[in-house]
């Protein structure tokens, strides 16, 4: 039985990504909304170079906020490019290198933000709870293991979950009912038992998913708790601004993500639908929310277009 799953296995090359089961006339028209998303998505870049040419922007809280643009820039072009070509491409088809690292790529970089926001919460923690002490408490030196500590965190996790799902059989069909390669529609065309890998794979998902919500909650809670105390609504209001838009990144991604994951596998339309959100929507909408909501953002696209004309 171990010999013919492994046969089966290895005759799998390549697999197609089915996409959404929609009138062929309105590809155009997905084509065209993924080609808009990938122009906007430029807009992370201009959060990057903003955040790196300006010395006013040299704080934790943009060091993080310049992380979380690459990361979104990343993960959102593994796959664009690739369900832009299906859009016009009759076969449709990944081959099996891709689809693995498709899907390696992807969970490393989705499961590392997922943790990068969690190091954010705990930086606006210090900074309206401990304001005094923030610059000692969120150093350089912490900063920068934070983020190198998400990235660990993500690889650690992408390695276990691409290599759990890439052991399994797929002799049943090659057609991956998304429009990219994920372990829920791998785990529907596979002829092994999914149960156990099922089972590890939301083990694996708790225990990266919990505590990063748990940092968050409880960081919400001292901040919420620290900014309740604040007699002046104007200072209220001051130190709740700060937290906005990072609150707004946070129901954003884990809201989508618990929508595609809890979604009964007979409504796989749905589930692409959440997966839109996620893989276009957020990351474009991200450097908007940093940007209309944070008056030094804005102050400091204003210092550089200033300096350019005076430059011209």
């Amino acid at each position: 039985m171990g010999d013919r799953e492994t046969s089966n296995h290895s005759e799998v090359t390549d697999f197609i990504l089915v996409g959404f089961q929609v009138h062929p006339k309105l590809h155009i028209f997905l084509f065209l909304l993924f080609l808009l998303v990938a122009m906007i998505l430029l807009g992370n870049i201009v959060m990057m170079v903003i955040i790196m040419t300006d010395p006013q922007l040299n704080t934790p809280m943009y060091f993080f906020l310049g992380n979380l643009s690459l990361i979104d820039l990343f993960y959102s072009s593994v796959i664009v490019p690739k369900a832009m070509i299906n859009f016009w491409s009759e076969s449709r088809s990944i081959s099996f290198a891709g689809c693995v690292t498709q899907l390696f790529l992807f969970a490393l970089f989705i499961v590392t933000e997922g943790f990068l926001l969690a190091a954010m919460a705990h930086d606006r923690l210090v900074a309206i709870c401990n304001p005094l002490l923030y610059s000692v408490q969120m150093s350089t030196r912490l900063c920068t293991q934070l983020v190198a500590g998400s990235y660990f965190c993500g690889c650690i996790s992408s390695v276990l979950q691409t290599s759990m799902t890439f052991t399994l059989s797929f002799c049943v069909s090659r057609a991956i009912d998304h429009f990219y390669c994920d372990t829920r529609p791998l785990y529907r065309i596979s002829c092994s038992d999914p149960f156990i890998y099922k089972m590890v794979s939301f083990s694996l998902s708790s225990i990266i998913v919990l505590p990063t919500i748990i940092v968050i909650i409880i960081s919400y809670i001292y901040i919420v708790s620290t900014v309740s105390k604040i007699r002046s609504t104007e200072g209220r209001k001051k130190a709740f601004s700060t937290c906005s838009s990072h609150l707004g990144v946070v129901r954003m991604l884990y809201g989508a993500v618990f929508f595609m994951y809890l979604t009964p596998d007979r409504f796989p339309e749905l589930s692409k639908l959440a997966s839109l959100s996620y893989t276009l929507v957020i990351p474009k909408l991200n450097p908007l929310i940093y940007s209309l909501r944070n008056k030094d953002v804005k102050e400091a696209l204003k210092r550089i277009l200033e300096k350019k004309n005076t430059i011209l």
